[in-house]
C-alpha cells in the first residue's frame, strides 16, 4: 500500500517546479517531478562533511554547496574546530522550510552563530568570491553524470575545478557528493588534487551513494 503524502508547499522558480511534501513522519524535497532528498536518508550527506573535517588538520572556515535538509551543515557544526561554515543555497524556499520545517531534524543548524547562509547561483559565487576556505562540500546536484541544471557540468570540467581551487587554502580538501560512480570524474580529480578518495554508503535502492574527497598538499 503507498504511504499518504501530504503535499506541504509547491512554487516555481527560474529552475523549475519545487515541493516540498510529509510521508511517514518525515519530508521531502521534490525537483521537477524527480526526488531530491529527504530528512530520513542523510548518512551519506554527513560522510561528505565528516570525512572532509576528518583529513584536514585546522578546518576553520569550510564553504558548503547546497543547503538541502540541513544534514551537511549541522556536521560540519559538530566538530568544534569549525569557526565559521558558509553555505550557498540559490532556492529562497529551500532556506525558508529548514527554518520553519526541517530544522528539528538537524539541531536547527541555521540558528547557530558559525552559520552564515548566501542566497546565491554557486557557480556565480565562485566566480566572485574573495575568500579562502580549508573545506569545501559540494552536494548541489546527484553527481558529475546527474546535474539539476545543465549549467552545473561545468562544475566538474576543468573550468569548475579551477575556480574551486582558487578558493581553497593549502592543504585543503574539497568533497562531492554523487548517486553513483564517475570513473571519469574521479581520474580529472587525480590530474587536480594530490589525493583522490571514493567512499560508498549503501541505499535500499539502486547504486550506492558515492563522496569523492580530494586533498591538496600543504
Amino acid at each position: 500500500m503507498q504511504s499518504d503524502i501530504t503535499i506541504l508547499e509547491r512554487c516555481s522558480t527560474p529552475r523549475g517546479d519545487i515541493q516540498l511534501q510529509y510521508r511517514n513522519n518525515n519530508y521531502e524535497i521534490i525537483s521537477n517531478g524527480t526526488f531530491l532528498m529527504a530528512t530520513y536518508n542523510g548518512e551519506s550527506e554527513r560522510l561528505l562533511v565528516k570525512a572532509s573535517l576528518d583529513s584536514v588538520h585546522h578546518p576553520r572556515k569550510v564553504m558548503i554547496g547546497g543547503l538541502g535538509v540541513g544534514f551537511s551543515l549541522s556536521e560540519a557544526l559538530k566538530n568544534n574546530r569549525v569557526e565559521e561554515v558558509v553555505v550557498l543555497e540559490i532556492e529562497e524556499k529551500i532556506i525558508e522550510w529548514n527554518n520553519r520545517y526541517l530544522g528539528e531534524y538537524s539541531n536547527h543548524p541555521l540558528a547557530d552563530s558559525r552559520t552564515r547562509v548566501v542566497k546565491a547561483d554557486l557557480l556565480q559565487w565562485i566566480q566572485e568570491a574573495n575568500e579562502k576556505f580549508d573545506v569545501i562540500c559540494l552536494d548541489i546536484d546527484n553527481g558529475p553524470d546527474w546535474t539539476v541544471t545543465e549549467a552545473n557540468h561545468s562544475l566538474y570540467k576543468e573550468s569548475g575545478l579551477n575556480t574551486l581551487l582558487g578558493l581553497m587554502n593549502p592543504g585543503g580538501v574539497i568533497a562531492f557528493w554523487s548517486a553513483n560512480s564517475s570513473d571519469a570524474f574521479a581520474l580529472l580529480l587525480s590530474e587536480y588534487f594530490h589525493e583522490v578518495e571514493e567512499y560508498k554508503v549503501e541505499v535500499e535502492r539502486g547504486e550506492p551513494d558515492v563522496v569523492y574527497i580530494a586533498k591538496l598538499p600543504k
